[in-house]
C-alpha cells in the first residue's frame, strides 16, 4: 500500500484519492459562451466571494490580462474570476464583458460607491477557423451570465467555451492538423478538492497515460506522427520554419487549477507551476516560442492543506483534463478529432 506525505499534517493514501464533479468546489461558478460559426468562444469562472489567485506562464507567445496583480508581492489579494478566451489578443476584450456583469451584481471591491471586480485571464489563437472575428464584451457578459444563473455549464466539455476553435498538431501541414476542445477533471481527497479546466490549443500533439498519442499531426494513415518525426520534417522545411516563428503565436494550451485549500498568493503560485507537469506529461512540444502556455491557480480557502499535496494532485487532475479535452472533442471546421481517427 502506497503512501504519500506531502501534507505535513497527515499522511494521505494515493488510493484514497477519488474522482468526483467540478460541482463539489461549490465556491467556484462556471460559464461558456461561443460562436460556432466563427470557430471560437470563452469560459468564465467566477469566485463570486473572491479567491486567492496565482498564475505560471511558460510559453513564449502569452496574450494574458492583468497577471502582474498576481505576484505575490502584489496588493491584490483575491481575484473574482478567471477568463480563458479564444481570440489571441483580441479575446482580451471578453474579460470587460465578464467584469461588467460582476460589477452589476455588485460582485468585486467596493471603493468610492463603484464596484471594481478584479479579472484576469489568457487567451489562445483560434483565429485562422471560421469568420474573422473574436471573443467580445458581449460573449463574455453572455459566459459569466451563464455561470452566475441555474444553468449550470460546469459539466460540459469539448467543442465548447474556449475550446470552440482549438486545435493540436501544427507541426506539420495545416490539414494534417486535429480538433481539440475544452476539458475538466476533478479528484477528491478526504475534504480536500482539486479540478482542472483546460482549454488545449497546442502547437505539439497529445498522448494519454499510457503514452499513446491520440491527436496531433495525421500521419495519412488513420494515426498520429510521432512528435519528434514531425517536427523534423517542420525543421527541414526551413524558409517555412523561419516565417512561422516570426509569425504571431498561433497556438496556447490555457488553464486553470480550482481548490477548496487554504493557499497564500505565494503557495498558489507554487501550485500553478507544479501543475504544468501535466503540460509537460501529455503535450509534446510544449512551452514553445510559438505557444502562451498557463496555468492559473484558483482556491477559496475552505481546507487546510499544504502547496505541495495541492500540485501533485492539480497536474493529476490537468492531465486528465487535456486528455478530456482531446478525447471529448468533435470534429469540425474540415479537422478530425480523435473520436474519429480510423
Amino acid at each position: 500500500m502506497m503512501w504519500q506525505n506531502l501534507n505535513t499534517q497527515s499522511r494521505v493514501r494515493i488510493d484514497m484519492i477519488q474522482a468526483c464533479s467540478i460541482n463539489e468546489l461549490s465556491a467556484f461558478r462556471i460559464g461558456h459562451a461561443q460562436d460556432e460559426t466563427a470557430a471560437t468562444g470563452c469560459t468564465a469562472i467566477i469566485a463570486p466571494a473572491g479567491a486567492t489567485c496565482a498564475v505560471d506562464v511558460r510559453g513564449g507567445g502569452p496574450a494574458t490580462r492583468e497577471t502582474d496583480l498576481l505576484r505575490p508581492e502584489n496588493m491584490i489579494e483575491k481575484v473574482h474570476a478567471v477568463v480563458l478566451s479564444g481570440g489571441s489578443a483580441f479575446g482580451l476584450e471578453a474579460s470587460c464583458g465578464v467584469m461588467d456583469a460582476l460589477a452589476e451584481r455588485r460582485i468585486g471591491f467596493e471603493i468610492a460607491g463603484a464596484c471594481v471586480p478584479i479579472v484576469v485571464g489568457a487567451c489562445l489563437f483560434d483565429l485562422p477557423l471560421g469568420k474573422p472575428t473574436h471573443p467580445d464584451k458581449e460573449m463574455g457578459r453572455a459566459a459569466a451570465e451563464t455561470a452566475l444563473s441555474d444553468e449550470s455549464q460546469s459539466l460540459l466539455q469539448g467543442n465548447i467555451g474556449a475550446g470552440c476553435g482549438a486545435t493540436v498538431g501544427k507541426l506539420g501541414a495545416p490539414q494534417a492538423a486535429m480538433k481539440s476542445g475544452l476539458g475538466w477533471t476533478c479528484l477528491k481527497a478526504g475534504d480536500l478538492i482539486v479540478g482542472a479546466i483546460v482549454a488545449v490549443n497546442a502547437l505539439g500533439c497529445v498522448c494519454d497515460e499510457s503514452g499513446t498519442w491520440i491527436a496531433g499531426v495525421q500521419d495519412g494513415n488513420g494515426g498520429v506522427m510521432e512528435p519528434l518525426s514531425a517536427m523534423a520534417q517542420a525543421v527541414a522545411a526551413m524558409q517555412a520554419q523561419a516565417q512561422a516563428e516570426a509569425a504571431p503565436c498561433t497556438n496556447t494550451t490555457i488553464g486553470a487549477v480550482l481548490t477548496n485549500a487554504k493557499l497564500t498568493k505565494a503557495q498558489a503560485t507554487k501550485v500553478a507551476s507544479i501543475t504544468h507537469d501535466a503540460y509537460a506529461r501529455a503535450i509534446k512540444p510544449v512551452h514553445t516560442s510559438n505557444d502562451g502556455d498557463t496555468v492559473f491557480a484558483f482556491a477559496s480557502g475552505e481546507v487546510d492543506s499544504t502547496p505541495d499535496f495541492v500540485g501533485v494532485i492539480a497536474a493529476e487532475a490537468m492531465q486528465q483534463a487535456i486528455i478530456n479535452a482531446v478525447k471529448s472533442a468533435e470534429s469540425a471546421y474540415g479537422l478530425t478529432a480523435a473520436r474519429d481517427l480510423a
